[in-house]
């Protein structure tokens, strides 16, 4: 069972006293069979009392505000969490499934996580999707043929979308990150009246090269009658298992932001997000940046819009 410890850091710096900031972070990694917290450390700025509750996706959920003047703000996550691969059970006839699946009351049930958005590909991504739809064929089968097809004809490359690129311009590109990735597979799914929803977290180094290995990632889990949720990584070409790491999940990326939140004062601000993973506990000149594990930072940016906007960008730039 390979354990690992992940230290998340956000930093915002702005040109001048700013006050009132108010923020909402989906920094709480799941706690289950699968993925179990041996412990879990925020640290921020002025240590503010932080509010939590379980969302609508059963996400955990931290508001905290800072009201005095500051110039920065520094929001970090210490996880030490151990993990394994999900066990599932056998399999049900493959016909039985889709029954299952496209009965009435398990599409209502699971109303939210079906709505396809509305897209002009649509005709040409359901001729992809006709050997998917085989009832022969147990639909974890189709999804994944469905990944695969992702990952050899779309170029992983960062910098050509960004966080309000639609399935369209996906589609058109044939190139994107792990965010674009889960968004297309999940609108295939949606197609297919399979539930599908996005996760968030990250995706630990091992001993095979990953992309976006040591970074915050995104992945996709369906809804399977006979499995329940399973994790997909269109990124990867491969099942979720014991280096994905969950922090929270949602109809798409907006449901899963772990860091947003507003402020009065200057609209300039530097965002800077670093991620670092280790096998062992970090040392101080680790965490200083002197001695760096599996460091992935971006590099500061001058922000002048929305901090929101701004932290999605940053994190999809990450993946």
């Amino acid at each position: 069972m390979p354990e690992f410890y992940i230290h998340h850091r956000t930093l915002y710096s702005y040109p001048e006293k700013v006050v009132d900031s108010a923020n909402q972070i989906k920094l709480y990694p799941f706690n289950d069979n699968h993925q179990q917290v041996v412990s879990h450390l925020l640290k921020i700025s002025q240590q503010p009392s932080i509010y939590t509750l379980q969302d609508y996706f059963n996400n955990t959920t931290g508001f905290f505000s800072l009201l005095q003047p500051h110039q920065e703000l520094s929001i970090e996550s210490f996880l030490r969490v151990q993990m394994s691969n999900p066990l599932y059970p056998s399999r049900d006839a493959s016909s039985e499934v889709w029954d299952k699946i496209l009965a009435e009351d398990l599409q209502q049930r699971f109303f939210d996580y079906l709505r396809p958005e509305i897209a002009e590909c649509e005709t040409e991504v359901r001729s992809i999707l006709t050997a998917s739809e085989d009832k022969l064929v147990h639909p974890l089968d189709s999804l994944t043929s469905l990944s695969s097809f992702i990952y050899k004809n779309f170029t992983y490359q960062k910098g050509v979308t960004n966080i309000e690129t639609q399935v369209d311009e996906i589609w058109k590109l044939k190139a994107g990150v792990c965010q674009d990735f889960a968004h297309l597979l999940l609108y295939m799914m949606r197609l297919l009246k399979i539930p599908g929803r996005y996760i968030s977290g990250y995706i630990c180094p091992g001993s095979s090269e990953w992309r976006g290995e040591g970074a915050t990632h995104a992945w996709v889990e369906a809804w399977l009658p006979d499995l329940g949720w399973v994790g997909i990584d269109p990124t990867n070409n491969c099942l979720a298992g014991e280096r994905h790491v969950r922090l929270a999940t949602g109809r798409n990326f907006t449901d899963t932001t772990p860091v947003k939140g507003t402020y009065k004062g200057a609209e300039e601000h530097i965002l800077e997000v670093t991620v670092q993973f280790s096998t062992t506990e970090f040392t101080e000149p680790q965490l200083a940046g002197i001695l760096p594990i599996n460091l992935v930072a971006i590099e500061p940016e001058v922000m002048a819009r929305n901090s929101y906007v701004a932290y999605m960008q940053m994190q999809q730039q990450q993946q």
